[in-house]
């Protein structure tokens, strides 16, 4: 089996044996198949692009094409144990709806994002007086696929808005990862991405 990238790695032990679990923004599927084949999950997964649906399909998983904007609003309350947005959220049109609709339709919601307000960022921001890039955000201002982009502080806090409970809280850094308080101050400067554990209402 190939080894998973660090976040995906994180993300696949959070989640249970042989739950149900629906992948928004699943990419090649290469959480979905890992799930699938080392934990026996029910794995599902919606992704935007057909040479994404393409490669989940040829590793004979189950995924539609679909937009999370959009399409998560046709799924059933409570269909999934795990809703997984992987390095999907700050791609999306409406972020607060899309996590509306994960914690309507999944007992559990695990979210990764990058940290907008990581020191990198902020020491280009203040030096070049232009938008940063950098190895977690690679692409400039006007062709990055990142429409909202957020902090970690300010995913705590639309999280807490939204009445979900952070279960756990993973900074990652380069190749080092750690639990840390969702509102941590050096968290919040010092991770260039980070991992939510959510429980929904």
């Amino acid at each position: 089996m190939t080894a998973l990238r660090l976040d995906l790695g994180i993300i696949a032990g959070m989640v249970a044996d042989g739950s149900r679990v629906l992948d928004v923004g699943c990419g090649d599927g290469a959480l979905l198949k890992h799930l699938a084949e080392s934990k026996g999950v029910d794995a599902r997964g919606i992704e935007l692009s057909q040479a994404g649906v393409n490669a989940c399909v040829a590793h004979g998983l189950s995924v539609v094409q679909g937009d999370a904007d959009r399409d998560l609003a046709d799924y059933p309350d409570k269909a999934f144990d795990y809703v997984i947005l992987g390095q999907t959220i700050q791609a999306t049109r409406n972020p607060r709806q899309v996590l509306e609709q994960m914690a309507r339709i999944g007992r559990r919601g695990i979210v990764s994002t990058p940290n907008f307000a990581h020191w990198r960022m902020r020491l280009q921001l203040l030096s070049g007086g232009r938008m940063p890039v950098t190895h977690a955000l690679p692409h400039a201002w006007h062709d990055t696929p990142n429409i909202h982009m957020c902090s970690l502080r300010d995913f705590a806090e639309l999280s807490r808005e939204l009445g979900l409970t952070i279960e756990r809280t993973v900074a990652l850094r380069g190749a080092k990862a750690r639990d840390v308080r969702p509102f941590s101050t050096a968290a919040n400067i010092l991770a260039e991405q980070a991992i939510f554990l959510l429980a929904a209402k």
